[in-house]
């Protein structure tokens, strides 16, 4: 695969200042895509990314909104339209999780995660994908996770947001393929990003062993399949979820 594969083309990244967000947007930046990095509030982190990259001659621009609000994602968007005039891939990966067993959870405990994980998936489709129909082109990739298929104790509305992402893709791809736009998914399964920070240990020690592969997934496990799908490489693929999970869900 060409390493300038995306070279011309506009990538919008939520999330982008940490985790597989991050890894994503260094990917895309190498892959020479003009990328808007957006966070929310880890402003640290996001810095550090975006003068590491600018120094290797990357194209790369953060910023800072709650893709939670719909006033703001709209003006996200209208901002970078009026900039760059294209936004050629969306990458949807803001979320979060705050686990707790159903009968503890509280409705904050519930509402936080649907929002960040399946309503921002759906806000900045609704605003980005307006102008991707304008382009009659697009590539919308969103993250989801084998929670998805998977279920584990006390992440129930975790895994209700992330089996909505995937949902939400399948019928996403049917409205918007007659625009040229294709709409997939990433189901990454264990990752070590800073979410695992607050998961059992023992629980993950139980699930690494599970792994037919033998180990957690990094970052930059997930950046091969990012870059696949935001590439030309996949024009006839969409509505579909690649799950990246060492074989954990066979």
């Amino acid at each position: 695969m060409d390493e300038k594969i995306l070279k011309g083309k506009v990538a919008l990244v939520t999330g982008a200042s940490r985790g597989i967000g991050r890894a994503i947007a260094e990917g895309y930046c190498l892959a020479g895509a003009q990328v808007i990095a957006n966070y929310n509030k880890s402003e640290k982190e996001i810095s550090s990314l975006v003068e590491g990259l600018r120094k290797r001659g990357c194209q790369i621009e953060p910023y800072q909104t709650d893709v939670t609000k719909g006033s703001a994602v709209e003006k996200m968007v209208d901002e970078i339209t009026a900039r760059y005039e294209h936004i050629d891939i969306l990458v949807n990966n803001a979320g979060f999780k705050k686990d707790n067993l159903i009968a503890l959870m509280n409705e904050d405990e519930w509402d936080s995660v649907i929002e960040a994980n399946l309503k921002s998936v759906f806000l900045l489709t609704k605003w980005v994908s307006r102008l991707m129909m304008r382009q009659r082109s697009g590539k919308i990739i969103n993250v989801s996770s084998l929670s998805a298929f998977k279920g584990l104790p006390g992440q129930t509305n975790y895994a209700a947001s992330k089996g909505g992402v995937v949902s939400f893709t399948r019928a996403a791809a049917r409205e918007f393929a007659r625009f040229g736009i294709q709409v997939n998914a990433i189901a990454p399964g264990l990752v070590e990003t800073e979410m695992l920070k607050d998961m059992d240990s023992t629980i993950i020690e139980e699930m690494k062993k599970s792994i037919p592969l033998g180990r957690l997934a990094t970052a930059q496990d997930v950046v091969g399949t990012a870059l696949f799908l935001a590439s030309s490489s996949s024009d006839y693929i969409t509505g579909q979820t690649i799950v990246l999970d060492g074989g954990l869900g066979v």
